[in-house]
């Protein structure tokens, strides 16, 4: 490797289905989700590595992927002059006539952007998690060690092991990976933190021809899942050639000791819930006022959000909440919640520990509590939602086992 800065092209893993995430991956892919108000989740990857100052990405994408290629499209434009581009690819079974049969496949079957673009090193993430970090420390690393591919991994307590991927180091060296082991009950604990475990973040940092060599490899060999965390990985530690990065170590401008360590995998419900619940706390668990990192998005043309009626018993107010742009609340009170742009709360209705998406409608005299509202539902006056879990699953609404009602997008209420 040459002493220049290296030549770096980040892949972004987006053809995530998830299933997991029903009703609210229904119309879309995973990563398209929305979250925070204003943002998708694709959005926090992304914003992650332009923040690291890398600036040549791909995002593969296959299932129900066209809210997601449009939200790329039209948010993540770069200058073109300066070589740099955001660029959505779909699954275009270029190889064989099969789709990406996994995560290692969608990378083999875009080997042709390797070789249009030449890069020395390879940065392969995930789109469906909430955190900050900077890439570049970890590219940094990967380089000084010579390691053929780097593993980001993050601190659990090993009693959670078995929910994780877990990373085991090396007794003689802590940066190199001993073991790969997926959701160990008799995990070995950290060298310096004996309670704690290594759990893979689904990033990775590879040299370009390891890389290219890896998949490649693995496209041949029967009985593979083609995943780069069940099969990729474990074949580079067979070899000794895996190291780990360790995200406690990753240090993002702005950053505070309650949020430096933060990172959510939001595969579930109930963890895209408590996420939301995250950034709402009056010392956010997740900061997103962070302008030296910032999370960027776009949210299209509306006004600043809009409190109206001030009368006794009438009063539009909003409490421990984010409220996007667009939002009227009139004559209602909101509390410990998320409202996403050109969201109407009409009169006397209240909303409690709710996630409220785009263009949402709640009725005159509404009580929302503890629910996810996704896209263009009109809830119809004096509807309640979150407090009998019998009448709404009648609707045939989701109900999760700790009281999580969804409904999903558009629903129309019975008259």
């Amino acid at each position: 490797m040459s002493a220049k800065e290296p030549n770096v092209l980040t892949i972004v893993l987006a053809g995530g289905e998830g299933k997991r995430l029903m009703p609210l991956t229904a119309d879309r892919a995973k990563p398209a989700v929305p979250f925070g108000g204003i943002y998708r989740l694709i959005d926090f990857a992304l914003s992650n590595v332009v923040n690291s100052g890398y600036r040549k990405i791909i995002v593969l994408t296959q299932y129900k992927s066209h809210s997601l290629d449009r939200h790329v499209t039209k948010t993540w434009r770069m200058s073109t002059m300066l070589g740099n581009y955001v660029a959505p690819i779909p699954a275009q079974q270029r190889v064989n006539k099969n789709w990406y049969l996994g995560s290692a496949d969608a990378i083999f079957q875009s080997l042709n952007i390797l070789d249009e673009e030449r890069p020395d090193i390879v940065v392969v993430v995930g789109a469906d998690h909430v955190y900050r970090m900077d890439f570049s420390d970890m590219v940094r690393q990967h380089v000084e060690t010579g390691a053929g591919v780097t593993v980001a991994a993050i601190r659990q307590p090993i009693s959670l092991a078995d929910q994780f991927g877990v990373i085991e180091v090396d007794d003689s060296n802590p940066l190199k990976i001993g073991a790969f082991r997926e959701k160990p009950t008799d995990a070995k604990g950290l060298p310096d933190a004996p309670d704690e475990v290594l759990a893979s973040m689904g990033n990775y940092v590879f040299n370009a021809d390891v890389l290219r060599h890896a998949v490649t490899r693995d496209h041949e060999l029967e009985g593979s899942k083609h995943d780069m965390g069940g099969d990729i990985v474990p074949a580079f530690v067979a070899e000794g050639g895996a190291y780990v990065y360790d995200f406690k170590s990753n240090d993002v401008p702005g950053s505070t000791d309650r949020d430096r360590d933060y990172w959510r995998d939001v595969g579930t419900i109930d963890s895209y819930y408590d996420a939301h619940m995250d950034l709402i706390a009056i010392h956010p668990i997740f900061n997103m006022y962070n302008f030296d990192w910032p999370i960027l998005t776009s949210y299209g043309p509306y006004p600043p959000a809009k409190f109206v009626h001030g009368v006794q018993g009438r009063v539009g107010e909003a409490l421990n909440s984010a409220i996007s742009p667009g939002t009227v609340i009139s004559g209602a009170r909101v509390q410990g919640s998320i409202l996403s742009p050109n969201v109407r709360v009409h009169s006397y209705a209240t909303v409690d520990d709710a996630v409220i998406m785009d263009g949402v409608e709640i009725g005159r005299n509404c009580q929302v509590r503890r629910a996810i509202i996704d896209k263009s539902v009109r809830i119809p006056p004096n509807t309640r939602i979150g407090y009998d879990q019998a009448e709404d699953e009648a609707r045939g609404f989701l109900v999760t086992e700790t009281g999580i009602t969804v409904i999903g997008k558009g629903y129309v209420f019975a008259h």
